[in-house]
């Protein structure tokens, strides 16, 4: 269980697994004592003496902030290292004196006003209450640490007690004073296609890390960072990791400073962000998730997967079956009436499909991607018996019917920006920038807000829809809001992400059977904040089996296979025009959430019949699949090979997947170590009928007999495996 321990000045946060660690020093000043594997006893002077503090008689004279690992650090007393916290005083200052006020234990972990956070079930909370005497603004730092992870949660709350405006000009959500610098920094990154690339690279003094002013987290990175210590690898060593609990512009910086030790920061980006602060109204930041593992980047993931999907993810979602769907995106682009998209969805429903989802297309006058993003109205010319109708011959075939929509864009060339052109992002007397000939609207404002809820509400009554795929796909320009004054314009990216969560919120609560699918051109907003309310999201719009396996494999670094849109997409394939065998890409597929981007009518009778079977094999493993302990074996970031599998809970199934990119002449068939298996158990081989010991499997390996001769490019296998009695 979960509990917070209070000795004298020191508090600490433990669970079966890890530890974390507080105290207040003299004078009030909130240190950071230690966090990692858990601890029965510590000793804070021990720890203070590292950092070259003496904890009795400690002053913030002399610079001593600049050592001294703060839980909660502002510029401006001393402390010369990059802070969590700048706020404007009413005098024009930036220099913030935090002292604790007050520490206590809650009877529940808090919601978070108008932001997602994981939920307060399972864990022990407690609260520290920091204050500025000069200028009255509270800090107040919530902190929640889970029975059955290992893994802590914070944010900070910032309420100005005093009786003049304040300007926030940063807020943090987490800061982490670490002692030494014998770290590599991992993070993701990428672009569209190219979505979460795993970067590891040593830290070494100033500054080091990842962040997005692009209005979303990006398809260009990821809320995330991690240190794993020199040497650590998938299945052992430390790592602390650390992911931001929002969709909007973020910073996550670690900085080596003069001494050797690393101060990792992580928070909404304060690049071109200020808040208006008046007495009595309160900020509240993102919550940040902290994960520690002694098991690696794979014990790191794990611990991730498990608190996104006890705490986070839309909990009547968790570990229920998902639909095994085909979407039209790429079967007809904008091509397409009726009656074409009704003998897609019958040739999707023949093979075994479970929803059809009608893509970009079937609206206004939308024959291109140049008009009428914003006029909700069916095109007549495509659907002349309207949404209803097709839903309903959809839904006749034994189908489900899945809808998709991009509510936060207006086209230049619509009614909506015609009525109201006022409603999207814009500078006054600047010229509209735009990309995918496309605006912004501008969700800061409470009558937008409204139209896009009421825009998506009226689409899902109309057409019956019990899927919903929301995409975004453009990044800020031109960001400015008609609706605030001069001086809250630098309020406008966290308040349209603050908007999108209020729409968000009222719809999932509206519509609590409807599965929403996120998307942002691919994986450019693919965060634990939207995963509140999604519990998928597209992974990147690259179908290619094998790019899908370097950017499937960088996703699962933070994010469970549960949460991975990934399907089976025609070949050659539309965005690298490479062919890639069918078995391969069924393989890489069943990664995630299961479906289809392609034409079965395209097919022939043989690759028609493949598809029922993979239809059926993907559906009765899905629990498994999606729901498994994840481990990731070969990394397609270092090498030919891509591998990884799930274990169910209690060890008695397993699925295992291995591809080969390029086929390599005279070469030993590869052998692949298992893991999460139990040694004592023997495991069958389903599709071969082998049996093998847990501990040979995970020590010896598993050889995957891929032919000497005539394989090909693109190979793949995949096994499962059921633990039997036979000796």
């Amino acid at each position: 269980m979960a509990e917070i321990l209070r000795e004298g000045n020191v508090w600490h946060l433990r669970n079966e697994w890890i530890s974390y660690a507080l105290c207040e020093m003299p004078g009030g000043v909130l240190a950071h004592l230690y966090a990692g594997p858990r601890l029965e006893k510590l000793n804070p002077a021990s720890l203070m003496r590292r950092a070259g503090i003496q904890m009795e008689g400690f002053s913030i004279q002399e610079l001593a902030l600049d050592r001294l690992p703060r839980e909660y650090p502002s510029f401006g007393l001393g402390d010369m290292r990059e802070g969590a916290l700048t706020v404007v005083a009413p005098d024009g200052t930036r220099a913030v004196d935090l002292r604790l006020e007050d520490a206590r234990v809650l009877p529940e972990k808090p919601a978070l006003e108008g932001l997602p956070a994981t939920r307060g079930e399972g864990c022990a909370a407690v609260q520290f209450a920091l204050r500025d005497a000069h200028t009255g603004l509270e800090v107040q730092l919530n902190y929640a640490i889970y029975d059955d992870c290992p893994a802590v949660v914070r944010s900070a709350r910032l309420i100005n007690r005093g009786d003049a405006p304040m300007t926030v000009e940063r807020a943090y959500s987490l800061c982490l004073d670490v002692p030494d610098a014998d770290w590599d920094l991992v993070t993701l990154s990428g672009s569209w296609a190219r979505e979460r690339s795993i970067r590891r690279r040593a830290l070494v003094q100033g500054f080091q890390g990842i962040s997005s002013q692009r209005g979303a987290s990006s398809l260009q990175a990821s809320p995330f960072m991690a240190l794993a210590r020199r040497g650590a690898d998938e299945a052992c060593g430390e790592v602390i990791g650390m992911a931001l609990i929002y969709s909007g512009n973020f910073i996550a910086q670690a900085e080596v400073d003069h001494n050797g030790g690393a101060r990792l920061l992580l928070g909404i980006n304060d690049r071109d962000f200020t808040w208006r602060l008046d007495p009595g109204e309160s900020f509240q930041t993102p919550e940040a998730a902290m994960v520690l593992s002694s098991e690696g980047l794979g014990g790191m993931s794990r611990g991730f997967h498990a608190l996104w999907e006890k705490h986070l993810l839309p909990a009547r979602w968790v570990n229920r079956d998902r639909p095994v769907l085909l979407n039209s995106w790429e079967a007809s682009y904008f091509d397409f009436d009726e009656n074409k998209l009704a003998g897609i969805a019958q040739a999707a429903a023949d093979a075994g499909v479970s929803l059809f989802v009608m893509d970009d297309g079937w609206f206004g006058h939308r024959d291109d991607d140049t008009t009428s993003l914003g006029d909700w109205q069916p095109d007549r010319n495509k659907l002349p018996s309207g949404l209803k109708a097709l839903g309903d011959r959809v839904r006749a075939m034994g189908l489900q019917f899945g809808i998709w929509m991009e509510p936060e864009m207006v086209s230049p060339d619509s009614d909506l920006f015609c009525a109201h052109p006022d409603w999207c992002q814009h500078i006054p007397g600047r010229e509209h920038i735009t990309a995918r000939h496309q605006l912004i609207l501008d969700l800061s404002r409470a009558d937008v807000r409204e139209f896009v809820y009421q825009s998506v509400a009226d689409t899902l009554h109309e057409s019956g829809a019990s899927y919903l795929k929301w995409d975004m796909n453009r990044n800020f320009s031109n960001i400015g809001s008609a609706a605030l004054p001069a001086d809250r314009q630098g309020e406008v990216p966290h308040r349209y992400i603050l908007g999108l969560y209020e729409v968000m919120d009222k719809l999932t609560a509206d519509f609590p059977d409807v599965l929403f699918e996120g998307c942002a051109s691919g994986g450019g907003r693919f965060d634990a904040g939207m995963l509140y309310y999604v519990p998928q999201f597209w992974c990147s719009d690259d179908t290619d089996a094998l790019c899908r396996c370097e950017i499937q494999y960088g996703t699962t670094l933070v994010f469970p296979p549960s949460t991975m849109g990934c399907h089976v997409s025609a070949v050659p394939n539309h965005q690298t025009m490479r062919t890639v065998p069918l078995q391969t890409r069924f393989a890489v597929a069943l990664g995630g959430c299961f479906g289809y981007e392609l034409d079965p009518r395209a097919l022939t009778d043989d690759e028609r019949r493949t598809l029922r079977e993979q239809t059926a094999f993907a559906e009765r493993t899905q629990a498994l699949r999606l729901y498994g302990a994840f481990y990731r074996l070969a990394s397609p970031f270092e090498g030919n090979e891509t591998a990884w599998m799930s274990v169910s809970q209690d060890k008695n199934e397993a699925i295992f997947t291995f591809v080969r990119d390029r086929a390599m002449p005279n070469t030993l068939p590869p052998l692949t170590k298992l893991r999460g298996l139990d040694a004592a158990k023997r495991y069958k081989i389903v599709e071969t009928g082998e049996v093998y010991g847990g501990d040979e499997l995970m020590n010896v390996g598993l050889c995957c007999p891929i032919p000497v001769y005539g394989s090909g490019d693109a190979w793949a296998a995949l096994y499962t495996l059921k633990a039997v009695d036979e000796a």
